[in-house]
């Protein structure tokens, strides 16, 4: 457990908090203001700026990690947007932003659930028109996952058996039928809300695979071409699954180089770019996660360890409110965003750069909790709802602390999913 600051200490933070604090006048997405021109020039000087958050769920928090995207790609050259999604939605994204036919909402339609909202809108629409004004000096959007299953993959795979072996189908739709619901739920929300359907999605769609291999296939090269296409549509279906919170078990991942996406994006381009994501994916360092505290293999320390001081990470949370699904409380006394809370402004940063006296440095150089609000998460225990890093100032660069939030706008769901 990360011991509590001795009484001297946490006098010492608070009083460095207050005095450093630079207040943040608005977490308007669209406005100019000069309240963060601190900010936006200090991280200015990195490649890749992170700009992470407590939770998905905050209309304020998008408003601010908003702002600073729009000013560092105005002033500052940015070009490229990083988001938690896979290459084939965020190809679409591209494209939209790029110019390409359609409107934001269909392009948003496959994406991750935490993206489908109207500040997402907001975010694609600035850019389109920023690239319509810059046609050559664009900024790309890139999903940081690969290529990953969508709802349109399980009717490629009913079409399939609909024509070439019907007697069939409804066997296979037994298995996809329940567990495409993870794309409009996840399915470890789902549990967590008491409205999963009970076997392991994992399990469904490694079935539907299997049933698909035990069929006869029939001859001719149309059929081949069908077949052929079902399987991989299925194989992209089983790993969607396999590699869910639910399927791996926890919302660690293992894979060895989380952040290459970004890095090849840069080493290809050149373009310096802006990172969205959870705290526990853009903190500089590895972390804990959870109640059990799960490790977890951060992007954000495979940008450290590529870019070094190049890469900046800003972590943006807040006290209290409305998340649309719960009311969040007051922070618990042992979380850095209790220390946060005791400045008395609406919102405000601070960066950890800056000038400090060694009690405060011993505060930031110290094991931290924060508060991470996921889709699982229930107010009773807000306590268990934490990521821990062994040391403050190495996971993050700048704090961003809101007094209160209210919900983001989600879009309504498409008719067919």
């Amino acid at each position: 457990m990360t011991p509590s600051p001795s009484t001297h200490t946490a006098d010492a933070v608070h009083r460095w908090l207050r005095d450093n604090a630079q207040p943040v006048s608005s977490t308007d997405a669209a406005d100019t203001g000069p309240d963060l021109r601190t900010l936006t020039d200090h991280l200015a000087t990195a490649t890749v700026v992170g700009l992470g958050e407590s939770t998905r769920f905050s209309r304020q928090s998008y408003g601010i990690r908003d702002r600073i995207l729009r000013t560092l790609v105005t002033e500052h050259g940015f070009r490229a947007l990083a988001i938690q999604d896979s290459a084939r939605s965020a190809a679409r994204l591209d494209a939209y932003v790029r110019g390409g036919s359609g409107d934001p909402h269909t392009a948003l339609a496959a994406a991750w659930r935490p993206l489908r909202t109207a500040e997402t809108v907001g975010t694609l629409e600035w850019l389109r028109a920023y690239n319509s004004d810059h046609p050559g000096d664009q900024v790309a959007v890139l999903g940081i996952r690969p290529a990953a299953a969508e709802p349109a993959d399980y009717d490629e795979v009913l079409a399939y058996a609909h024509r070439w072996a019907p007697d069939r189908a409804g066997e296979l739709a037994a298995h996809l039928s329940p567990i495409r619901s993870a794309h409009r739920v996840d399915e470890h929300v789902q549990r967590h809300q008491g409205i999963h359907p009970g076997r392991p999605f994992a399990e469904h769609a490694r079935a539907a695979l299997t049933l698909l291999h035990t069929l006869a296939q029939p001859t001719g090269a149309e059929a081949a071409a069908a077949y052929s296409t079902a399987l991989g549509r299925a194989r992209q279906i089983v790993a969607f699954h396999e590699n869910s919170v639910a399927g791996r078990g926890s919302f660690g991942s293992d894979d060895p180089q989380p952040a290459r996406t970004i890095i090849d994006h840069h080493r290809s381009t050149g373009a310096r770019i802006v990172y969205w994501d959870g705290i526990a994916h853009t903190a500089g360092i590895d972390s804990g996660f959870g109640p059990a505290e799960t490790r977890f293999h951060s992007e954000g320390s495979g940008l450290r360890a590529y870019f070094g001081t190049g890469y900046l990470s800003v972590a943006i949370g807040f006290r209290h409110g409305d998340l649309g699904t719960a009311i969040a409380p007051e922070p618990h006394p042992d979380l850095v965003d209790a220390d946060l809370a005791g400045v008395d402004l609406p919102a405000y940063f601070v960066d950890l750069r800056d000038d400090a006296p060694p009690e405060v440095r011993a505060w930031q150089a110290a094991p931290a909790r924060m508060r991470v609000i996921s889709g699982v998460y229930d107010p009773s225990a807000d306590e268990a709802a934490r990521l821990e890093v062994s040391s403050l100032a190495a996971a993050f660069d700048v704090l961003v602390h809101i007094r209160e939030t209210s919900p983001v706008h989600w879009l309504p769901e498409p008719a067919d999913r």
